[in-house]
């Protein structure tokens, strides 16, 4: 994968396809708005976990200050989600984080996009701490596409 910035400034940094799950739907045959949230919280962590970037509960790591999304179409079992992950502004302390959800056999419909704002934190002061210079060339830096897990 190389570098694509986007029109809004984002960068493409990572993308993994998951399965919809039976389970994922609820009672009205689509996926719950829930899941949606899950799709993106294994998208980041993934993308964390390809980084090299954790959290160390007695040093320093990610956590996010909030999430959001926009549900565009609903997503339905079977079949599996493209998600795509970019970057977009940094901060000292802090950098935005983008999800973009499609499926797999239609990978150019976006069925929701989100994100969340991912502030590094000193977790035994329990506060901000200024990004690490590693983990500030690692977020602008594409990843190769993870396997479906």
């Amino acid at each position: 994968m190389t570098a694509q910035r986007t029109e809004t400034g984002r960068i493409l940094v990572f993308e993994m396809d998951m399965p919809i799950r039976w389970g994922d739907m609820d009672a009205m045959g689509h996926v719950n708005n829930t899941v949606y949230f899950r799709y993106m919280e294994q998208l980041r962590i993934s993308w964390f976990d390809a980084m090299g970037v954790g959290s160390d509960p007695a040093g320093e790591g990610p956590i996010i200050v909030n999430a959001h999304c926009s549900f565009i179409r609903e997503l339905r079992y079977p079949g599996a989600v493209r998600c795509r992950h970019y970057t977009g502004k940094i901060g000292r302390s802090s950098f935005e984080t983008y999800a973009v959800l499609s499926r797999t056999d239609d990978p150019d419909t976006v069925h929701a996009e989100g994100g969340a704002k991912v502030v590094w934190v000193d977790h035994p002061k329990r506060k901000s701490t200024p990004l690490p210079e590693h983990v500030r060339q690692a977020i602008v830096t594409p990843l190769l596409s993870a396997p479906m897990p």
